[in-house]
Formats: C-alpha cells, structure tokens, sequence
C-alpha cells in the first residue's frame, strides 16, 4: 500500500513538471542508443570479425583495415533513436520530426560510407591479381563512389524538404544547364580537385615542374580554383587547377622519398687518343688502388683467351688486349663505388653512348645520397673534377671544339714556320 502511495506521488510529481519527465526520456533513449552501439561494436562486430578472418573475401584483414563492419556498425544508434524519439513524452512534433530527419541523414550517409568502404576491398582484391596491372578498376569504383555520393546528397534533401527524389532530380534538370553555363570554371576545378585528390598527384610542399606555364618550384598553396607555386628565383606561379589534369606536369616527390637524386652526365672524349695499353701504362695504373684488382682479373682473363687461340695468338689481330678507355672506365666505376656521397643501393653506371660527330660519350650513370639540391651540385661538380684532372693519366683527351685562342696559335706557328723558311734566312 505505501509502494503504490509512492509511486502515484512520483507520477503526481512528475505530471507537475514536464520537463523532467522530457529529460528523463530523452536520458533513457540516450542510454540505450549508447548500451546498443556498445553491444554493436564490442560483441557484433569482432564476432563478424573473427567470422570473416575465415572468408578468402578478407585475405591479409582487408574488412578490418577499411573498417567496413565498424563503418556499417554506426546504423544501430541512430535506428535507436529514430524508432525512440517518438516515445519521449513532451516533446514538440517539430523536434520529433528533425531529430528523425537527421537519424535518417545519418543512415544514409553510413551506408553510403559502408559501400564505399567495402569498394576499396574490392580495389584491393582485385589488384593482387595479375591482369590489374594492365587493367586496373580503380577509375570505375571512384567514378561508382561519386554516383553514390550524389544519390546520397539527393536522398538526404528530400528527406529534409519531404519530396520524392525524382521530383528533385526533374527541379535540378532544369537548372543544370544555366549552372554549367555560369559556374564552368568552378565546376572543372571541383572536378579536377577531386582527381587530385583520389590520385594524390600533387601535395603542399611538393616540387613540380610545369614549363608550358614556367612552373617550376614548391607548392606553398592548394584551393579550388588556383594553385599557387613558389620557384626557385622566389618568384610566385599560380596555376588553375584544372591545368594540372589537362597539362602534363612533372612532379619530383619520388625522387624526394627515394633519398638519392640522379646524376647523368657525359665526357665527350676525343676519339683518336683510345689506344691499347703498352706495359709502361700497365704498369704506371697498376699502381693505383682502385684498379690494381681490375687489371689482374683482366690480365688473367685475356691471357687465358689469348692462350686458347693456340698458334693463331701469333697475330695481334686475333689477341685481346686492354685499352685505356676499358680500363678509365673501371677506374671511373670504382670511384663512384668508393664515393661517400654516392647512393651505393640505387642504379650505378659508367656506359658508352653511340659515338658523335662532338666525340664519344661517356656517361656516368648514378644517385647521390642526398636530395639536397647543394650537396647533389657538390657531389657532381666534385666527381667530374677529378675525371677531368685524371684523364690524361690513362692516356685520354678530352673533345673540345677549337676557340679563339686555339686559331690564334694556330696562325702563330703557321706564321713562325714560313718567316723562318724566307730565302733571307737560307742564305744566313
């Protein structure tokens, strides 16, 4: 008798107040919503988890690394309160109307979300096989995404304005051509942005090089319309967006991330100083450290031919000999093998190029071991330095078209050499 006495004072109380009786609703709805996205998250989803380690669909964990049954988990608390809102006692019919409207904004928008999660496991599936190389469906699955997005945008504003989705799509249609017309440039930008973006061309910081606009630098600033590059003289460069999808661009963060910077240069050798070795210059680069190992393989190696050949090894022309340039260009890769600012884990050649009218080339082929634009200059101009210094040991020159100076010597000697043969002179 006194529990039913209570109980009717406490209803009595609450009939007085209603707001209370309001919060104490909307704090039970609260409540479950939050024990239902516990029970959903904690028990639903890592027993769907463990459950889908067992599917081949989720080799390597792709479900849980893109997060698709936690994405598609997020449904429970806004069904909760969708279905709950309309029991809170006291609560306007407006307010019951928009907290439903955006619990079922909010469902659209974690389907949409869950589909997109689970197209990015398909991405992933799919380009472990050996045809996605050539074929790859990653522009389908974005241009798909978009398509969802958009019908999602659509699905939430009728929610709002309480109007079918083709009754939307008609009202649009007819504006679409006045909005392409006005907000063509605008459009082509958010377009482009989105490309950028899904292919993660180009970032903040990023060096790039654009010569059809003298582009050539970072970039400091990304926005819809324009993106702004800072060169190297200090000099700003703003590029529409739209250009970095239409125009070709180079951009160096590969190289920035890879820790080495190429090196490609070549000495144009004069063609007519390559030569044999005679024993005086065998003996003269055996001394050095560099090839002294070089020159006994290759010592060993051609004496061996050379013997095979039996009574024919009679003829120079059918014995193998050592030739400065082959042996330069051992000593240059045994240089650039023992250089502290050489990358010794990345491409290093020393190679010959097809012979030129300006000489023959030969380049050398490598990465230094850091990107800093100084220390790269540093490291080239120090190598070539000593190439050039060190040519005429082996016996080598260097091309180089006659200048000024050169025809003035020239026209000295020819000068001297008839003054001194003049009939005057014969007679003394």
């Amino acid at each position: 008798m006194q529990n039913s006495e209570l109980w009717n004072r406490f209803e009595g109380w609450l009939d007085q107040y209603d707001w209370m009786e309001m919060l104490l609703g909307l704090g039970v709805l609260l409540l479950v919503a939050w024990i239902a996205n516990w029970l959903a998250k904690h028990v639903i989803v890592r027993g769907v988890r463990r459950f889908s380690q067992l599917l081949p669909l989720n080799r390597n964990g792709a479900l849980s690394r893109f997060k698709v049954i936690d994405r598609f988990a997020n449904i429970v608390p806004a069904l909760v309160i969708k279905v709950g809102i309309a029991q809170v006692p006291h609560l306007s019919p407006g307010i019951i109307r928009i907290v439903g409207m955006l619990a079922q904004a909010w469902v659209f928008i974690t389907i949409v979300l869950t589909i997109s999660a689970a197209l990015n496991v398909v991405n992933e599936l799919y380009q472990r096989r050996p045809v996605a190389r050539n074929k790859p469906i990653k522009g389908y699955l974005q241009l798909v995404k978009i398509i969802l997005f958009i019908v999602c945008a659509l699905l939430i504003i009728g929610t709002f304005l309480q109007k079918d989705v083709f009754t939307l799509l008609a009202g649009f249609g007819a504006m679409a051509a006045v909005l392409m017309l006005v907000f063509q440039n605008t459009i082509l930008s958010l377009v482009a942005s989105v490309q950028i973006s899904s292919y993660d061309m180009v970032r903040l910081g990023d060096w790039i090089t654009m010569p059809g606009l003298n582009a050539d630098g970072d970039v400091i600033d990304m926005s819809l319309n324009t993106i702004k590059v800072q060169n190297f003289d200090k000099t700003i460069t703003t590029i529409p967006t739209n250009r970095l999808i239409t125009d070709t661009f180079m951009n160096w963060r590969g190289m920035s991330e890879s820790g080495g910077r190429r090196i490609k240069r070549a000495i144009l050798l004069d063609q007519t100083s390559v030569h044999f070795l005679d024993q005086d210059e065998y003996q003269h680069l055996k001394s050095s450290f560099l090839l002294d190992k070089y020159l006994d393989e290759k010592n060993q190696e051609i004496a061996a031919w050379n013997e095979s050949l039996g009574p024919q090894a009679n003829s120079k022309l059918n014995q193998r000999a050592l030739t400065n340039l082959g042996t330069f260009r051992a000593y240059i890769q045994n240089y650039l093998q023992h250089h502290p600012g050489i990358h010794q884990e990345m491409t290093l050649l020393v190679r010959q190029l097809e012979p030129t009218a300006q000489g023959l080339p030969l380049e050398i082929y490598c990465f230094s071991n850091s990107t800093d634009w100084a220390f790269y200059e540093n490291v080239q101009s120090d190598i070539f330095d000593h190439l050039l210094a060190i040519l005429p040991e082996f016996g080598l020159r260097v091309f180089q078209q006659p200048s000024g100076a050169d025809l003035a010597h020239m026209g000295l000697v020819s000068f001297s050499a008839s003054h001194e043969n003049t009939p005057m002179q014969q007679e003394h």
